[in-house]
C-alpha cells in the first residue's frame, strides 16, 4: 500500500472523524454477515423445509432491516470521509497561503507561476479522492474481510482457508505494479505543471506574442505539451484498466474455487445446506473491498504524487516570527549595514558582499549603479523578503533579524517601479495600505499623491474597478495610487524604487511634487535610475558588482572624479 505519511500526518486533528470512519465500516461489516445470514435461513426454510411465507416473514423483516442499516452505515461513511477531505484540503491551502506569505516574492518569482497556481488548486483538489475513497476503502479492505473470517471459520474451517491464501493474491498484484504506476502518476503530474505554467506564461505574454508573430508557434508548443500530457495520462489508464481486470479475474477465480470445494462437499453430505450458502454469499462480499481498493488506489496514487510539489513547498524553509517582541522606532533610530553579503541560489556569485553602510533617521540615502549593482537586493533584505547569508543589519541596539517581519514592515512603505493592483476598486487597492482607514483619510491621501481629481471623473469613483494589474490605468495613474497608499499608510521608512521611471515629463514632475511631500521628514532609500533624482541626497551609494565602490553626497562625488562623475556625465550626454 502507497501511504504517504506526510499526509497521514494531515488526519492528526480529525481522530474523531476518522474514528467514525472506521466504526461505520466495521458496522457494514457487521450488518454484510446478518444480511448473508438470514437470506441463507431463509432460503434453507423455504427450499428445504418447505416453509410458508409466514414462516419466514420475521427472517426477512430482519434481513431488510439489516440491509437498511448497511445502506444506511455506508452513507454514513462516504459522507464522514468527504468531509474529512474537505476538511483536509482546506487546512492545506491555508497552510501552502500563509507559507508562500512567509517565504515571501523571492521563493515564488524563483519558480513558475502557473506551476504553483497548478498545485495550490489541481494539486489539492486531487488529494479528495485519497482521503475520501482511498484511505477509507483501507479500513473497509481490512475490516470486512476479517469480519467475514471471524463469522466463516466457526462454520467452515476449510472455507475460512481458502479465503485466508486466495485474499493476499489482490494486494500483492497492487504492491507489484506500485511502482510501475506511481512513476507514470508521477510523469502525468509534472506534464501538467508544465502545460500550466506554459499556458499562463503564454497568456500573460499573449500581447507580446502578437507584436512578434509568434502566437502561432506558441499554439504548436501548447499542442504538442497537450499530446504529451495525453500519451501520459493513457498510459496511466492502461495499467488502472489491466491491474482491475487482473483483481477482477483473481477475485471471481477466488470466488469460483470457494463454490467448486463448497458444491462438492454439499454433493457429498460434508456440509450442510445453509452453512454452505451462508459462505457461498459471502464470499463475493469478502473479495468486494480488496478489488475496490485497487480500483482506488490509483485515485491515492494522483494523490500522493500531487502531495510531493505540496510538501516541497511547505517545507522550504522559512523566517519564524521572533519569540520576544522588540520595541523599535524607524523615526529616531538608525539602520546600520555590517559587513552584509547575501547570494541567490540561482548565481554562484554574491549578489552583494561585504556591505556597510548607515541610514540615519530622517535621511535621505540613495543607491545608484549599473543592472545587477545589488540595489533591488539591498532593498528586498530591508523588507525582509531575504535575509543576509552573512553579516547583519541592525535597527538601533536590534538584529533586523530578531524583529518579526509584520512589526517590521509596519514601519515601512513601499513604491515600487511597477506597483501591483489587484482588480478590485480604486479605493479597495489603495485601502491595502490601512484597511481601518476613514473615507476622509482615503480622500486626503488620494489628494496628496495628486490623483484624487482623475478618481473623481471616474464613472463610480472610488469604486470604479480598474481591471487586473490596473489594466485601465496608465503608468502614471498606478503609479500616483501607490503613492496614496503610502500616504495613507504614512511610516517612517520609505522605500523608492524610481517611481517616476518610464513617464512622461508632466506626470514625472507630478509624482516628483508628491513624493517630495510625502518623504518630508522621514527616512528614505532611493532606488536610482534617473540620476537627476538623487542630487538632494543626504548620501549617495554607488555600488558596482555588489560592492560599495564610492559614497558621499553629489558635490562630494562629483569632485572625486570617479564612477559616480563617469554614471552622471552619461545620463547627461556629456562625452
Amino acid at each position: 500500500m502507497k501511504l504517504d505519511k506526510r499526509l497521514l500526518q494531515q488526519l492528526n486533528g480529525l481522530r474523531i472523524l476518522v474514528s467514525g470512519t472506521i466504526g461505520l465500516g466495521l458496522l457494514v461489516a457487521i450488518m454484510t454477515i446478518a444480511q448473508a445470514f438470514y437470506l441463507s435461513k431463509t432460503i434453507n426454510l423455504v427450499f428445504l423445509h418447505s416453509r410458508t411465507l409466514a414462516d419466514v416473514s420475521p427472517c426477512l423483516i430482519y434481513f431488510g432491516i439489516f440491509s437498511l442499516f448497511r445502506s444506511l452505515f455506508h452513507y454514513g461513511q462516504q459522507n464522514i470521509a468527504g468531509k474529512i477531505a474537505f476538511k483536509v484540503k482546506t487546512d492545506l491551502r491555508e497552510k501552502i497561503v500563509r507559507h508562500l506569505f512567509k517565504l515571501g516574492p523571492i521563493y515564488i518569482k524563483s519558480g513558475r507561476t502557473g506551476e504553483l497556481s497548478n498545485t495550490i488548486l489541481k494539486g489539492i483538489d486531487s488529494l479528495d479522492a485519497y482521503f475520501s475513497q482511498y484511505i477509507p476503502q483501507i479500513f473497509l479492505s481490512a475490516l470486512v474481510p476479517v469480519g467475514i473470517l471471524l463469522a466463516v471459520f466457526p462454520l467452515d474451517i476449510l472455507s475460512g482457508i481458502v479465503f485466508l491464501i486466495t485474499a493476499p493474491l489482490i494486494p500483492l498484484f497492487m504492491v507489484l505494479i506500485g511502482d510501475t504506476a506511481e512513476t507514470l502518476t508521477k510523469k502525468q503530474w509534472h506534464t501538467l505543471s508544465r502545460l500550466s505554467a506554459h499556458f499562463l506564461d503564454v497568456l500573460q505574454g499573449l500581447t507580446t506574442l502578437k507584436i512578434f508573430n509568434r502566437s502561432k508557434d506558441q499554439i504548436a508548443v501548447i499542442a504538442k505539451i497537450s499530446d504529451h500530457y495525453r500519451i501520459a495520462t493513457l498510459k496511466v489508464l492502461r495499467v488502472a484498466f489491466l491491474s482491475a481486470l487482473t483483481l477482477e479475474m483473481l477475485a471471481t477465480i477466488s470466488t469460483a474455487i470457494i463454490a467448486v470445494e463448497i458444491g462438492l462437499r454439499l454433493l457429498y453430505a460434508k456440509i450442510d445446506f445453509q452453512s454452505a450458502l451462508f459462505v457461498l454469499i459471502l464470499a463475493p462480499e469478502f473479495y468486494l473491498p480488496l478489488r475496490q481498493l485497487g480500483t482506488k488506489f490509483h485515485a491515492g496514487m494522483e494523490g500522493v504524487a500531487a502531495a510531493n510539489r505540496i510538501f516541497t513547498i511547505l517545507e522550504e524553509p522559512a523566517e519564524h516570527s521572533s519569540a520576544r517582541p522588540v520595541l523599535f522606532n524607524l523615526r529616531s533610530e538608525e539602520i546600520v549595514f555590517d559587513t552584509v553579503s547575501y547570494g541567490y541560489k540561482s548565481k554562484q556569485l554574491n549578489a552583494i558582499e561585504n556591505l556597510s553602510f548607515r541610514i540615519l533617521p530622517g535621511a535621505k540615502v540613495a543607491l545608484v549603479g549599473p543592472s545587477g549593482a545589488g540595489k533591488t537586493t539591498i532593498a528586498s533584505l530591508l523588507l525582509k523578503f531575504i535575509r543576509p547569508d552573512c553579516g547583519r543589519i541592525c535597527v538601533g541596539q536590534h538584529n533586523l533579524s530578531d524583529i518579526s517581519a509584520p512589526e517590521w514592515r509596519k514601519q515601512i512603505a513601499w513604491v515600487s517601479q511597477n506597483p501591483y493592483l489587484f482588480h478590485a476598486g480604486v479605493a479597495e487597492n489603495i485601502r491595502l495600505a490601512a484597511p481601518g482607514a476613514t473615507e476622509a483619510e482615503l480622500i486626503t491621501a488620494a489628494k496628496l499623491a495628486n490623483i484624487h481629481h482623475f478618481i473623481d471623473s471616474l464613472p463610480e469613483k472610488y469604486a470604479t474597478d480598474i481591471g487586473e494589474k490596473g489594466a485601465r490605468l496608465s503608468g502614471g495613474e498606478a503609479q500616483r495610487i501607490a503613492i496614496a497608499r503610502a500616504f495613507l499608510k504614512d511610516a517612517p521608512f520609505i522605500i523608492l524604487d524610481e517611481p517616476t521611471a518610464n513617464l512622461d515629463p508632466e506626470i514625472e514632475a507630478m509624482i516628483h511634487d508628491s513624493i517630495q511631500t510625502l518623504t518630508r521628514k522621514k527616512t528614505v532609500l532611493l532606488i536610482a535610475h534617473r540620476l537627476s533624482t538623487v542630487h538632494d541626497a543626504d548620501q549617495i551609494i554607488v555600488l558596482v558588482g555588489g560592492r560599495i565602490r564610492e559614497k558621499g553626497d553629489h558635490s562630494e562625488l562629483i569632485r572625486q572624479d570617479g564612477i559616480y562623475k563617469k554614471l552622471n556625465q552619461a545620463y547627461r550626454g556629456v562625452t
